[in-house]
């Protein structure tokens, strides 16, 4: 049972003689089972109140710079704002760099910046290049830690992931679709598959994972691909009509990227049916299509959670809690009309 605590500050801490603490400590018997357990806990209580007393005051200046359409940043920045104060007695301030669009040094020259003026660390979305990582790189040598949001960059130096494991997503969407158009190879055959950049490692994996697990067990469905739109209405909308033009038999949809009104608006011009259709996120449009029935799921994870997560892992990072930095991907949630959290953006 190692601490840092003397032998009064645990008696104290726990209700019992110093006495008693002595003998448990030294392992000298003659104490029952549930008064070891009371010692244990009183010692976890002293380590988390240490890390309260040591996060009593600091300011975490946190800068979170994403390249992702409007609708998901701003379900991100709501997420984070609901947490803050779950965070106290730390107080968090935030940053945002968000961009729809943009390019690799666009990135590289907002990172660049928050490393020559400091910040206590960075959440961060963006591409997977070289320049990035080199990036995330000089942050981490000017003592910013840099944990990656929903697209990971696992070949920077980042100190940790945060967000569901993007494969199992994928593989889950595969699932779902097929659920819904049954197993009559003849029926439904083609799947249209919408990315918003394929330079994102979160949507890559995705992808990948849905690929596989139709190649594996629905080998007579035929995908049909759409990318570089950035997510955006207006480029979906028009990518989304040429699929449907030159593929008369794609009946469902794996939305990876958003943009899911302008895709359901294609389907509607062409006048056609979409007897699937599996997105990403509950994001303010999501939620609407997925009340309305206009998608058939969501898949989902707790945004509140990732952010929670993402602050605390920079705080660790800093020392400021004690613990080494630990991370499992978010639990995928699959989300229907009818177990829609109510703690999402309406």
């Amino acid at each position: 049972m190692p601490h840092p605590y003397p032998i009064r500050e645990i008696a104290r801490q726990a209700g019992l003689s110093e006495a008693t603490v002595d003998r448990v400590l030294n392992h000298r018997g003659g104490v029952r089972p549930s008064t070891v357990n009371d010692i244990r806990q009183a010692i976890a209580d002293l380590d988390r109140q240490r890390s309260q007393l040591r996060l009593a005051g600091r300011v975490f200046m946190i800068d979170i710079v994403m390249q992702t359409p409007d609708r998901f940043s701003s379900a991100v920045k709501t997420a984070l704002e609901q947490e803050l104060p779950s965070l106290r007695p730390a107080v968090v301030r935030s940053r945002f760099d968000f961009r729809e669009t943009g390019d690799v040094p666009d990135i590289v020259g907002v990172l660049d910046r928050i490393a020559r003026r400091g910040a206590r660390g960075v959440i961060l979305k963006a591409p997977e290049a070289p320049e990035v990582n080199a990036a995330v790189l000089r942050l981490s040598e000017a003592g910013i830690p840099v944990v990656t949001l929903v697209s990971d960059l696992p070949f920077s130096k980042r100190v940790a992931y945060v967000g569901m494991d993007n494969r199992s997503a994928g593989a889950t969407a595969a699932y779902l679709v097929n659920q819904w158009l049954g197993e009559s190879p003849g029926q439904g055959s083609r799947i249209l598959v919408a990315l918003s950049r394929s330079v994102f490692r979160g949507e890559e994996e995705r992808e990948i994972g849905f690929r596989s697990a139709i190649r594996e067990r629905w080998p007579h469905r035929q995908l049909i691909e759409i990318t570089d739109s950035d997510g955006l209405d207006t480029s979906v909308y028009r990518l989304a009509l040429d699929a449907l033009d030159q593929h008369d038999d794609i009946e469902a949809v794996y939305s990876i990227g958003g943009g899911n009104r302008a895709i359901l608006d294609a389907f509607d011009a062409r006048r056609r049916p979409c007897r699937a259709f599996i997105a990403h996120d509950l994001d303010r449009d999501n939620r609407e299509l997925l009340e309305a029935g206009r998608l058939s799921a969501v898949l989902y994870h707790d945004l509140r959670r990732d952010m929670h997560r993402a602050c605390q892992i920079i705080m660790q990072a800093h020392g400021a809690l004690d613990g080494p930095i630990v991370t499992a991907p978010a639990p995928i949630q699959v989300i229907t009309p009818f177990n829609i959290p109510q703690d999402t953006p309406a």
